[in-house]
């Protein structure tokens, strides 16, 4: 831990960061959609201006776009108990290159993640990095689904919502126990949508591809049943609640009609439901085995939709690196999951524009507490620089990640992430 963190301090900015001609995204800011140079010292936004002269003491980069620092509601980094998969540290550099000031952590470690020394111990070992980890606590003991863990005491170390990643809770009075608990203290409970008796056995979505390969299918129903059921709840009991990456139409129109009746819901989409349909399943690639699993192209391109309509609030990576020995396998028996952090923006920028980009990968910042940095002058830099123009194909020697189970080898991007302003810290490519 020394080590590492001796070599983050090793990154701090130790001079001042000149943007020449950079052109700002940020509706929060008066100077959205402007080109202006920025003068970052002390890891404060000192000046704005049309012009600035820059000096020998002066970092200068010029002709990048520039937003307030993106977030990521759904990350796994394995530390602790499953560093073979991810190490804190390296998962925390990952994203930063990948243009990520926060994450949010899912409790997929061991022990889990279910008290408040798990919740400080992630607190405690990202301390020294650019961007900052937020981890999200399990939200029953173990993620077992039988007993609600410490919620308000995990909260108070620093957890910023409760969900036990991939696991459904099956036990429908326990989710509204939690609803109305977390209603004392401003809580997020998260629940994933799939009704594990109807998934059955399935590996792939229950569609055409799946009958034609052979491999047994996961309904859509699964997961909206779930859906609706959870909705249900919250209207009785009130509360937040986050629907993390949906995958049907059905799902959509379901969180649609209850923002329109006022319930205080959130949804996200996994970018590569986003992306791919089941049709790349043709070579039994693993990479491509997730949950919820790749949809037919009618379900994706309702997603697509509802990304650009508002009804879905953010974008997410999904990021779960895995290891050869739990994804070289046949494809029924490889684990779900695909890395994903190194591929978002380069991707989602081919479905929307980028003035709607850059609010679906900063959403999540105010959903969850992380306090804004709008790009005004005497605020703390929190920011990330990209550029547009760029295309490329994304490779395996692209992969940042130390596991290398990425569904997007071979895929095109459009744009470029410079790097991240952020902790008085420059990360660059």
């Amino acid at each position: 831990m020394y080590f590492c963190h001796k070599f983050y301090e090793s990154l701090k900015t130790t001079m001042d960061v000149l943007l020449k001609s950079a052109r700002i995204i940020d509706p929060e800011s008066a100077y959205h959609n402007k080109v202006r140079d920025i003068l970052v010292s002390e890891g404060v936004i000192q000046i704005l201006s049309d012009s600035i002269i820059p000096t020998g003491e002066m970092q200068v980069l010029e002709n990048v776009c520039v937003s307030q620092g993106w977030a990521d509601s759904s990350v796994c980094f394995g530390e602790p108990g499953f560093e073979e998969r991810e190490t804190l540290i390296n998962g925390m550099r990952t994203a930063e290159k990948s243009g990520f000031t926060h994450l949010l952590i899912n409790p997929l470690t061991y022990p889990i993640v279910d008290s408040q020394s798990g919740v400080v111990y992630i607190k405690n070992k990202t301390v020294h990095c650019a961007a900052t980890a937020h981890p999200i606590g399990a939200l029953t003991i173990e993620s077992k689904g039988e007993y609600l863990s410490e919620l308000f005491d995990m909260k108070n170390g620093g957890a910023v919502a409760f969900g036990d990643y991939k696991k459904t809770i099956s036990n429908s009075n326990l989710l509204k126990i939690a609803l109305q608990y977390t209603q004392s203290f401003g809580g997020i409970v998260i629940s994933f949508p799939n009704d594990t008796k109807i998934m059955g056995k399935g590996v792939v979505n229950e569609h055409v591809e799946a009958t034609r390969l052979g491999l047994k299918g996961i309904p859509a129903l699964a997961e909206e049943l779930i859906v609706a059921r959870d909705l249900a709840i919250l209207e009785y009991t009130g509360g937040k609640l986050h629907i993390p990456t949906i995958s049907t139409a059905k799902s959509a129109a379901l969180i649609k009609e209850a923002k329109a009746k006022g319930l205080d819901v959130s949804c996200s989409v996994a970018i590569h439901n986003l992306h791919f349909t089941d049709e790349v399943l043709e070579n039994f690639n693993t990479n491509y085995k997730v949950l919820p699993p790749l949809r037919d192209k009618t379900n994706v391109q309702s997603l697509r939709e509802a990304l650009n309509e508002g009804v879905i609030d953010f974008v997410t990576s999904d990021h779960n690196p895995l290891d050869i020995e739990l994804k070289f396998k046949e494809f029924d028996w490889a684990a779900f999951g695909t890395i994903g952090l190194e591929n978002a923006f380069g991707v989602l920028t081919q479905y929307t524009t980028i003035e709607q980009a850059i609010q679906l990968l900063t959403a999540a910042r105010k959903r969850f507490a992380i306090p804004s940095s709008p790009i005004v002058e005497g605020t703390p830099a929190d920011m990330t620089l990209f550029t547009l123009e760029d295309t490329s194909v994304f490779t395996v020697n692209d992969i940042l990640s130390s596991s290398k189970n990425s569904a997007f080898i071979g895929e095109k991007m459009k744009g470029k992430v410079v790097g991240i302003i952020a902790r008085n810290q420059l990360i660059l490519n």
